[in-house]
């Protein structure tokens, strides 16, 4: 099995014509991680990390943390304010307070000039982010929801119809959840 050059920080290396996929290196070395003994993992580790795997680790917990380094190493790892925010989260869990986690505050923005494109009954609709707000055929929008809505003629969740926000997660029923 070629072996994964991993990059040592979060954008990683470019592949040559002919190369396979990062994607699928990825995968074949996370098949090939699932093969591994205990010792073949703390060997892993040692490649993975120069220095000795934690004697207290077990194969599960070894096996995942190496998939995940190596996935962060070839994809990007956690942003600077994710880490941040799972690490307060971390620090209140150990001192004892079980409030629920509040999800983090959505800080993308869209620049002027920016354009959403979305296709509605078979017509192609183009929104521009203007100061302010957003231009449709000619009018200017508070909301994404109010430019969704003149297009739609029903409510929408303007971000969600753009395609900004992910659709909810499905239940066990097929229920939203």
């Amino acid at each position: 099995m070629p072996s994964l050059a991993l990059a040592t920080t979060p954008s990683a290396p470019s592949l040559s014509a002919g190369e396979p996929s990062r994607e699928a290196a990825v995968a074949a070395e996370l098949a090939t991680l699932a093969t591994l003994d205990l010792h073949g993992l703390r060997v892993r580790w040692r490649k993975l990390f120069r220095k000795e795997a934690p004697a207290h680790l077990t194969r599960a917990l070894l096996l995942r943390i190496l998939a995940y380094r190596i996935q962060a190493n070839a994809f990007g790892d956690l942003d600077r304010e994710t880490a941040r925010f799972l690490d307060r989260i971390a620090r209140q869990r150990r001192a004892g307070d079980k409030s629920p986690v509040l999800p983090v505050a959505e800080t993308r923005t869209l620049k002027a000039g920016a354009q959403l494109v979305r296709e509605h009954d078979g017509v192609l609709h183009r929104v521009t982010v203007v100061e302010g707000g957003y231009a449709w055929s000619g009018t200017t929008y508070r909301s994404l929801s109010e430019v969704a809505r003149a297009i739609t003629g029903t409510r929408w969740n303007g971000p969600r119809f753009f395609g900004l926000r992910d659709r909810p997660a499905r239940g066990k029923a097929g229920d939203r959840a």
